[in-house]
């Protein structure tokens, strides 16, 4: 197995560019895209949609803002289970999956087994509605949540930056090795 799964991938610079304007902009045209990067719009089209099938691009979305729509409290919630075991965490997964108001859920490591992100329409909405169902999911032991008070960054956007500098510095060593080779 490759120490990375999008070796096999072979994104060349375009693709890089097009993934990097599409995370600003995905409603841009193949055209405009086409023009920014210096490829024709049929160019550009068979290259976004070679990413969508090969699941690089897993879906386009209108990103939208909570607190305009009134979903104006977030916070960030730590969910211990009762016992670490796989049927556990399944269960609780499956359970949590109900749960629309719940944005984001990782699996950690650490003091707590779980971290969420919830939004609501307010604090009662949020204590009640979500909190409250969250402690009846079978397993779990303890819920602890910080509420957000101000959003300093949250992007959407991959570092596509460094995808290249990784190929490069495989290349590189690579290339070094073979020429101190005997």
């Amino acid at each position: 197995m490759k120490n990375n799964d999008y070796d096999d991938l072979l994104l060349d610079k375009y693709d890089i560019e097009i993934l990097t304007a599409l995370q600003k902009d995905a409603g841009c045209s193949n055209q405009t895209l086409g023009e920014a990067i210096h490829l024709s719009a049929s160019q550009v089209s068979r290259r976004v949609q070679r990413l969508h099938s090969s699941g690089i691009i897993r879906r386009t979305v209108a990103l939208l803002d909570p607190a305009r729509i009134g979903l104006g409290v977030r916070a960030i919630t730590y969910v211990s289970l009762a016992r670490h075991g796989e049927e556990e965490g399944r269960t609780f997964e499956h359970g949590i999956a109900a749960f629309p108001e719940v944005l984001e859920c990782y699996a950690v490591t650490g003091q707590s087994d779980y971290i969420l992100q919830i939004v609501a329409a307010n604090l009662n909405d949020l204590s009640e509605s979500v909190l409250r169902r969250l402690t009846r999911l079978k397993g779990v032991n303890s819920i602890r949540s910080n509420i957000v008070l101000q959003c300093i960054k949250t992007s959407t956007e991959l570092p596509m930056g460094q995808i290249g500098r990784h190929r490069s510095e495989v290349v590189q060593r690579e290339a070094g090795h073979l020429r101190h080779a005997p």
